[in-house]
């Protein structure tokens, strides 16, 4: 049986990992007879946001203790992390991806990756097992790699960003999936579309699908 370690940012669209795209790529792993870990980096997050107002709340959360509410608490550091456990790795969106994971919220193009995704990343690259991006999160293995085609949908401002940092964005739409064969990654836009949750289904499916197929 195949097994997908899954990095999470948090809970959240807002301030931590998609849940939705979060639930639904585990649904996909399973269904498709692979299996899965849960991962995240224990840190601080980079703030805490209201999902009915939209506004900053004044208090502090982990990236741990907040993705094992999606993961239902099996979930483990990052750092224990290995490669050579696995068979693939996997990152939902959310804006955690841009703001816990790295720092492309605030700092775009120039944005700092968390050293414990960093190394992840780069341990199943230089494995030469896929690596999948859903929604923002490609902005994470741009920056890692640069030279590497990628999708976040059709968002000019990211795309470009994306660009700056060496990557060639493909334009895509709902479902779709980019494949840099080079590097063995694998995007899919999902919610930096207006989608439904119908859609980020079809992305998450489409995208494991492709990820597994590669691993026959």
């Amino acid at each position: 049986m195949k097994k997908f370690a899954m990095i999470l940012s948090g809970s959240g669209v807002f301030d931590g990992a998609e849940i939705h795209e979060s639930t639904l790529t585990m649904l996909a792993i399973k269904r498709q007879g692979a299996d899965y870990e849960i991962f995240a980096p224990d840190i601080t997050q980079h703030h805490v946001v209201n999902h009915i107002t939209g506004e900053e709340m004044d208090e502090k959360r982990n990236v741990l203790i907040e993705a094992a509410r999606i993961a239902r608490g099996d979930i483990k550091e990052i750092g224990q992390l290995d490669a050579n456990d696995f068979d693939a790795l996997i990152m939902p969106g959310g804006f955690g991806a841009a703001k816990n994971l790295s720092t492309f919220a605030i700092d775009g193009e120039n944005l700092k990756v968390n050293p414990g995704v960093e190394k992840a990343v780069k341990a199943f690259i230089d494995q030469k097992k896929p690596v999948g991006a859903l929604c923002i999160s490609p902005v994470i293995i741009g920056k890692l790699l640069g030279d590497v085609e990628l999708t976040i949908g059709s968002d000019q401002s990211t795309a470009e960003a994306l660009q700056k940092m060496g990557a060639t964005h493909k334009q895509t739409t709902h479902g779709q999936v980019i494949r840099d064969s080079k590097y063995n990654v694998f995007t899919t836009p999902c919610y930096m579309l207006d989608a439904n949750i119908l859609q980020i289904e079809e992305g998450a499916n489409n995208v494991v699908k492709a990820m597994l197929e590669t691993m026959k």
